[in-house]
């Protein structure tokens, strides 16, 4: 298993503000674009996300549209029509709580939003300390030896949140999809160009 000083090079070498649109505005905003990117690529969601809120322009607006409306708009995501559903659902749901739920508790109790999506608004959006748990980060920590193979999401997030100080938490998530994505690949992972193939127990 890696020790932070092994992966704090790989974060600060892999984080970046580039972030894709929907987790670059208010917190609102990045709720729903996280609906909305559920086992939807960055580039099919923020496309999306644009065509969304350039007819819809606050919650208000959401929360009296027509679901049918929003599948228009938001389609090709995967499950659009749910997505649709959902969107309308949590418009109207923080529209009712009169504040912006702002701990990962009052995060889950909104239409939609899982385990991942309630870090992702807590970091990206609130700019709080939250290890979000994706497909990439999930994939990373397991090669890494930093969780187990069958831990699920949870327990990943757990153990990251273990070896990685409090402060570089909210890195964690971006820095480790780039990885993912350019190194640690789901197929194919390079192997040879990876600085810490050394100490890596899955390294080739």
């Amino acid at each position: 298993m890696v020790t932070w000083e092994d992966l704090k090079p790989v974060v600060e070498e892999y984080f970046r503000r580039d972030f894709p649109d929907h987790v670059r505005e208010e917190p609102w905003k990045v709720l729903i674009g996280c609906i909305l990117s559920q086992r939807t690529r960055d580039e099919t969601t923020d496309a999306a996300y644009r065509r969304l809120f350039s007819r819809f322009k606050n919650l208000e607006e959401i929360a009296v549209a027509d679901p049918k409306e929003i599948e228009e708009l938001i389609y090709p995501v995967g499950f659009y029509r749910q997505k649709a559903k959902r969107i309308v659902e949590a418009a109207r749901y923080l529209l009712s709580l009169g504040k912006f739920p702002d701990t990962f508790e009052e995060l889950l109790k909104v239409p939609g939003i899982g385990r991942k999506c309630a870090n992702i608004v807590l970091s990206y959006g609130l700019g709080k300390p939250a290890i979000a748990v994706d497909t990439h980060v999930e994939r990373v920590a397991k090669r890494l030896g930093i969780a187990d193979p069958r831990d699920p999401p949870a327990v990943v997030e757990e153990k990251l949140k273990a070896l990685v100080p409090r402060e570089d938490w909210i890195k964690v998530n971006h820095a480790l999809v780039r990885f993912g994505r350019e190194i640690c690949r789901p197929v194919s992972p390079r192997c040879d160009v990876c600085p810490l193939r050394e100490k890596c127990p899955s390294a080739r």
